[in-house]
């Protein structure tokens, strides 16, 4: 895992310059504390941070060819790289150390563009031709590993971070309002933009290249292949497969010259690869958790007893509170964008913890999306099943009195309510992507202060999109669409929560043949009435403890809701109801009163609304105002001092 960074002058006749890189390359110190790397020629310029996984004595980056005609920086692992090192030999090539990155060099001269096909793993990578004064930019299928850029007249920058194409100077950090509907609806932007007005992320499975002679081409080389016709095969015969390919997809991804150990939630992902990665390894294996002090979002128990039944080396932090919210501008910082999901503060924590001890670890992303985890596949189903006659005979304004009726029920029967085919319109973008928005449009028109935002585009386009190419009946199809969507937001979660505390993430359950495989599963194996992820819990029966088999999904609730109506309302008031974010006019004060209030006295629960808005505020006060405290008043209990300690440590 590292942290790269480069510059490419557009005019071949100008020199890229040394200084931007290495203030872009050391803006990512915390990606690779190991070593930085530089190189310079002409119009480009190459620069690298390192966290040494592979080789660490000798696998320094930019790495070039024998000849030097070719030069890269990669962040990543390829796991396949001892079989392609083995080939790449065979036709002559002399390698100069025991990288996988520098195979990537090798393949290219073999394969050129076409060498990303052959890698198995997680990358992206810049890398520069210079007979071809070619600059190829790289990323993995699924996205595992992130890579941004920014196109100006002059020049191309990109990095693995934003913060580092800001290092660059050219490019002046400025709100792109165009994504405020997505991100309120979905949490984040799931097409190329970002945030920032000129940056853009490379999307997972594609190639970018530039030259003199043919400029900009971007190439698709991956995507995830359509379900086959059902095979007939039993649930016996599935079970067996998976089981022995997730266990090849573990041994594969265990490659490393230092410690490595696993992030133990207790969930069923976690623990079935902290089961099949036990008899692989030298001694007991290392397992890392955290939780809350709260009972209620608490799952150390079920980590501990996980641990104990494999013999793990197991290791625990809890967070406060107060740790919660001291570490949020700082993660802000790194993560680049607001912050999705709370839970990513706890994955902070638990990879600080982790990194005392290794510099690797194993985690269970990617299990849901694949195996139809998360309850939203289940309740749309029933959803989409018990309304069919409703939606045949009730006629649309039916169906709206029906509605707004059922949002004037009492508050615990509503809940539940406004969840059903009663209170939603048919088809996936009613009962899946409002049902579940944290923002739904209908909220979204009355909060939005600029009309033109809400009309310019659909807040879910990237979403039907991948949802309508698709085949299948509906859960393949909403797994389709959040394996290109909502986990490349957890997997940046996952990339720059770990980074921050300097550790190498690596996701066994989403290596693209096993993704391949288990997207081809027909979705009567992985959900049967209420329960999920069938086909894995039998493929890990006997392996993982019968309570952890049986135990109903959590997914790491965190109590921010009820934070934010106790004792850190002040962070509402300062982030969402003070001067300073309502100059920004983004949103109706009389509506963000109303949710903020609602809240605040039980009426209703908008903690997730909440923590969505302090989280933008909080990023445009770092990014937009360069602001390093953002702004955090003495008023919330939290002054400047505060925010200095938690960066400092």
């Amino acid at each position: 895992m590292c942290g790269i960074a480069g510059i490419l002058k557009l005019d071949p006749r100008r020199f890229a310059d040394e200084d931007r890189l290495k203030r872009m390359r050391d803006t990512l110190r915390h990606r690779g504390p190991d070593g930085a790397g530089l190189w310079m020629e002409g119009p480009v310029g190459l620069g690298h941070r390192r966290l040494a996984i592979i080789d660490p004595a000798g696998g320094h980056q930019p790495m070039a060819n024998e000849d030097e005609t070719v030069w890269i920086v990669c962040n990543g692992e390829i796991y396949n790289h001892p079989e392609l090192r083995q080939q790449l030999e065979g036709r002559g090539h002399r390698y100069r150390t025991r990288s996988d990155t520098e195979t990537i060099v090798h393949l290219y001269e073999e394969e050129g563009e076409n060498c990303v096909e052959k890698l198995r793993g997680m990358f992206a990578f810049a890398l520069w031709d210079k007979t071809r004064k070619r600059l190829l930019l790289a990323r993995d299928r699924l996205g595992i590993k992130p890579l941004y850029y920014a196109l100006t007249d002059e020049e191309l920058l990109f990095a693995s971070e934003i913060k580092a194409i800001l290092a660059g100077g050219s490019i002046r950090p400025a709100f792109n309002e165009s994504v405020l509907p997505e991100f309120l609806a979905t949490r984040f932007v799931s097409d190329e933009e970002t945030f920032y007005q000129g940056i853009n992320k490379l999307l997972p499975g594609r190639t970018i290249s530039w030259s003199t002679e043919e400029g900009f081409r971007e190439r698709r080389y991956w995507q995830i292949p359509q379900r086959d016709v059902d095979s007939g095969r039993d649930l016996n015969d599935h079970v067996a497969e998976v089981r022995a390919r997730l266990e090849a997809a573990v041994r594969s991804h265990l490659m490393s010259d230092v410690p490595l150990g696993l992030f133990l939630s207790g969930g069923l992902d976690s623990s079935g690869l902290a089961a099949l990665m036990a008899p692989m390894v030298q001694g007991p294996i290392l397992t890392f958790s955290v939780g809350f002090d709260d009972p209620g979002t608490n799952e150390l128990p079920y980590a501990r007893l996980m641990a104990r039944s494999i013999a793990a080396e197991h290791r625990e932090v809890v967070v406060s509170p107060r740790k919660f919210f001291r570490a949020l501008p700082r993660l802000i910082w790194h993560e680049d964008e607001p912050i999705a999901f709370p839970s990513s503060i706890a994955l902070y924590y638990v990879s600080k913890l982790a990194r005392d001890h290794v510099k690797v670890v194993l985690t269970g992303e990617g299990s849901d999306e694949l195996f139809l985890g998360y309850p939203w596949y289940r309740v749309t189903a029933w959803n989409e099943r018990l309304g069919r006659l409703y939606y045949a005979l009730a006629r649309k304004p039916v169906r709206g009195q029906v509605s707004r009726a059922v949002r004037r029920l009492p508050a615990p029967v509503r809940r539940y309510a406004e969840r059903t085919f009663l209170a939603l319109e048919p088809g996936p973008r009613g009962l899946f992507y409002e049902n579940f928005a944290p923002f739904p449009e209908r909220l979204q028109q009355e909060l939005i202060a600029d009309g033109a935002l809400l009309a310019a585009r659909d807040p879910y386009a990237k979403e039907l999109r991948c949802f309508g190419e698709a085949s299948g009946g509906t859960m393949e199809r909403m797994s389709h669409a959040d394996l290109q969507t909502y986990l490349h937001e957890l997997l940046m979660k996952q990339d720059q929560m770990s980074m921050a505390a300097s550790i190498e993430s690596r996701v066994p359950f989403l290596d693209h043949e096993f993704v391949e495989h288990a997207v081809s599963i027909p979705s009567r194996f992985k959900v049967d009435g209420w329960k999920t992820k069938v086909i894995l819990r039998e493929a890990l029966r006997g392996l993982v403890p019968e309570q952890i088999l049986k135990r109903r999904k959590m997914g790491f609730p965190v109590p921010v809701g009820r934070w934010l109506r106790g004792p850190f309302w002040p962070l509402v008031e300062e982030f969402v109801l003070g001067p300073r974010s309502l100059e920004r006019k983004l949103f109706t004060p009389s509506v963000l009163r109303r949710i903020a209030g609602e809240h605040r006295d039980g009426r209703r629960e908008h903690g997730d609304r909440l923590w969505l808005l302090v989280n933008l505020e909080i990023w445009q006060r770092i990014f937009v105002d360069r602001d390093e405290t953002a702004g955090m008043a003495s008023s919330t209990g939290y002054g400047a001092a505060d925010v200095e300690a938690e960066w400092a440590t």
